[in-house]
């Protein structure tokens, strides 16, 4: 997982309240098992605690992607394993975003994602920016205010 190769340039000198990490796709697409994914987002875990122990740590659930549509179940699957793994451990948590990109046929709705079919265009981002949301209450949070705000700084600094 890139996250935790870069964590040490792109993290640390920060030193962040909340990371939002959105993880695993691209392991899972190059071969990588969902078991393998979920090694990688607690050695992430670790690697951050090691350094940062009181920063928070917000997973966003892998979604489906019409480029990447043969392997959502093994989405589905690295999420149980981080979703359990969250909810035992402190300043971890996990959102839900699989759903965010499917139709009401249960496929992937091409018209949420850019020419690449596999990452979201404006709309796409909007959606995920409404998930989000919850975690950055509207006193002192300037990205609350505007959804376009929100959602570039979402796209500048999601690792995907």
């Amino acid at each position: 997982m890139d996250s935790t190769h870069f964590a040490p340039r792109v993290i640390f000198p920060y030193a962040p309240r909340v990371i939002v990490l959105r993880a695993g796709g691209n392991d899972l697409w190059a071969g990588k098992s969902p078991e393998q994914v979920f090694g990688y987002f607690k050695e992430f875990v670790a690697t951050v605690r090691g350094k940062l122990p009181e920063t928070e740590i917000v997973f966003l659930s892998l979604s489906p992607s019409v480029a990447r549509w043969k392997q959502h179940e093994q989405e589905k699957e690295a999420n149980r394993l981080i979703e359990n793994f969250v909810g035992r451990m402190p300043r971890l948590k996990y959102i839900e975003t699989y759903d965010l990109p499917l139709g009401a046929d249960g496929q992937p709705r091409p018209e949420l994602l850019v020419a690449d079919k596999l990452h979201f265009n404006a709309d796409g981002y909007k959606l995920l920016v409404e998930r989000v949301r919850v975690l950055f209450p509207k006193e002192g949070c300037p990205q609350h205010a505007a959804h376009a705000s929100l959602a570039a700084w979402m796209k500048a600094f999601i690792f995907t």
